[in-house]
Protein backbone atom coordinates (compact mmCIF):
# COMPACT_ATOMS: atom_id res chain seq x y z
CA UNK A 1 0.00 0.00 0.00
CA UNK A 2 1.20 3.48 -0.85
CA UNK A 3 2.13 5.64 2.16
CA UNK A 4 2.15 9.44 2.08
CA UNK A 5 3.30 11.97 4.64
CA UNK A 6 0.81 14.70 5.58
CA UNK A 7 2.08 18.21 6.32
CA UNK A 8 0.10 21.01 7.95
CA UNK A 9 -0.08 22.63 4.50
CA UNK A 10 -2.60 19.93 3.46
CA UNK A 11 -4.79 20.34 6.54
CA UNK A 12 -4.94 24.11 6.11
CA UNK A 13 -5.71 23.73 2.38
CA UNK A 14 -8.59 21.31 3.10
CA UNK A 15 -10.09 23.63 5.72
CA UNK A 16 -9.85 26.85 3.70
CA UNK A 17 -11.84 27.00 0.44
CA UNK A 18 -9.94 30.20 -0.45
CA UNK A 19 -6.58 28.45 -0.22
CA UNK A 20 -4.86 28.10 -3.62
CA UNK A 21 -4.27 24.37 -2.92
CA UNK A 22 -7.82 23.66 -1.68
CA UNK A 23 -9.05 22.04 -4.92
CA UNK A 24 -5.96 19.82 -5.20
CA UNK A 25 -6.22 18.76 -1.56
CA UNK A 26 -9.91 17.94 -1.90
CA UNK A 27 -9.25 16.01 -5.13
CA UNK A 28 -6.58 13.94 -3.38
CA UNK A 29 -8.98 13.24 -0.50
CA UNK A 30 -11.71 12.02 -2.86
CA UNK A 31 -9.43 9.49 -4.54
CA UNK A 32 -7.02 8.65 -1.74
CA UNK A 33 -6.31 5.03 -1.00
CA UNK A 34 -2.90 5.72 0.53
CA UNK A 35 -1.96 5.19 4.12
CA UNK A 36 -1.32 8.58 5.72
CA UNK A 37 1.46 9.43 8.16
CA UNK A 38 1.85 12.65 10.13
CA UNK A 39 3.51 13.68 13.37
CA UNK A 40 2.40 15.13 16.66
CA UNK A 41 4.57 18.13 15.73
CA UNK A 42 2.60 18.72 12.51
CA UNK A 43 -0.65 18.46 14.45
CA UNK A 44 0.68 20.95 16.98
CA UNK A 45 1.44 23.30 14.11
CA UNK A 46 -2.14 22.84 12.85
CA UNK A 47 -3.52 23.51 16.34
CA UNK A 48 -1.44 26.68 16.58
CA UNK A 49 -2.68 27.84 13.19
CA UNK A 50 -6.30 27.21 14.13
CA UNK A 51 -6.14 28.78 17.59
CA UNK A 52 -7.83 32.00 16.49
CA UNK A 53 -9.91 30.48 13.74
CA UNK A 54 -13.53 29.48 13.32
CA UNK A 55 -12.11 26.03 12.47
CA UNK A 56 -10.52 25.50 15.89
CA UNK A 57 -12.61 22.37 16.50
CA UNK A 58 -11.26 20.78 13.30
CA UNK A 59 -8.16 19.53 15.11
CA UNK A 60 -10.19 17.05 17.15
CA UNK A 61 -11.85 15.76 13.93
CA UNK A 62 -8.47 15.41 12.18
CA UNK A 63 -7.03 13.40 15.05
CA UNK A 64 -10.15 11.23 15.34
CA UNK A 65 -10.05 10.54 11.60
CA UNK A 66 -6.41 9.45 11.77
CA UNK A 67 -7.03 7.23 14.78
CA UNK A 68 -10.13 5.66 13.21
CA UNK A 69 -8.16 4.39 10.22
CA UNK A 70 -5.79 1.58 11.20
CA UNK A 71 -3.53 2.26 8.22
CA UNK A 72 -2.94 5.89 9.22
CA UNK A 73 -0.28 6.85 11.75
CA UNK A 74 0.50 9.78 14.01
CA UNK A 75 4.16 9.58 14.98
CA UNK A 76 4.62 10.67 18.59
CA UNK A 77 7.34 13.04 19.68
CA UNK A 78 10.13 11.70 21.85
CA UNK A 79 13.52 12.97 22.96
CA UNK A 80 15.46 11.00 20.34
CA UNK A 81 13.33 12.29 17.46
CA UNK A 82 13.56 15.84 18.77
CA UNK A 83 17.37 15.63 19.05
CA UNK A 84 17.74 14.20 15.54
CA UNK A 85 15.57 17.01 14.16
CA UNK A 86 17.66 19.61 16.02
CA UNK A 87 20.81 18.03 14.55
CA UNK A 88 19.33 18.21 11.03
CA UNK A 89 18.31 21.82 11.60
CA UNK A 90 21.83 22.67 12.78
CA UNK A 91 23.42 20.84 9.83
CA UNK A 92 21.25 22.71 7.30
CA UNK A 93 21.65 26.30 8.44
CA UNK A 94 21.68 27.28 4.77
CA UNK A 95 17.94 26.44 4.63
CA UNK A 96 15.00 28.16 6.27
CA UNK A 97 13.43 24.92 7.43
CA UNK A 98 11.30 25.02 10.56
CA UNK A 99 11.99 22.54 13.33
CA UNK A 100 8.63 20.93 12.49
CA UNK A 101 9.87 20.46 8.91
CA UNK A 102 13.05 18.84 10.24
CA UNK A 103 10.99 16.47 12.41
CA UNK A 104 8.93 15.60 9.33
CA UNK A 105 12.05 14.95 7.24
CA UNK A 106 13.56 12.68 9.89
CA UNK A 107 10.31 10.67 10.12
CA UNK A 108 9.97 10.47 6.34
CA UNK A 109 13.53 9.19 5.99
CA UNK A 110 13.06 6.70 8.83
CA UNK A 111 9.91 5.31 7.22
CA UNK A 112 11.14 5.41 3.62
CA UNK A 113 8.47 7.92 2.58
CA UNK A 114 9.20 9.94 -0.56
CA UNK A 115 5.95 11.87 -1.08
CA UNK A 116 4.24 14.48 1.07
CA UNK A 117 0.86 16.16 0.92
CA UNK A 118 2.28 19.65 0.91
CA UNK A 119 3.06 22.55 -1.34
CA UNK A 120 6.00 23.59 0.83
CA UNK A 121 9.15 23.81 -1.32
CA UNK A 122 11.26 22.89 1.69
CA UNK A 123 10.21 19.28 1.17
CA UNK A 124 11.65 19.38 -2.33
CA UNK A 125 14.86 20.96 -1.00
CA UNK A 126 15.10 17.97 1.35
CA UNK A 127 14.70 15.53 -1.57
CA UNK A 128 11.00 14.67 -1.28
CA UNK A 129 8.12 15.10 -3.71
CA UNK A 130 5.61 17.80 -2.70
CA UNK A 131 2.32 16.50 -4.15
CA UNK A 132 0.46 19.81 -3.85
CA UNK A 133 3.19 22.00 -5.34
CA UNK A 134 1.95 23.93 -8.36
Amino acid sequence: MMRVFVDSFYFFAILNPSDAAHASAVEFSKHNSASLVTTAAVLTEVADGLARSAHRGALRRIIASFRANESHEIVAMNDALFERAVELDDARRDKQWSLTDCISFVVMNDQGLREALTGDHHYEQAGFKALLRS
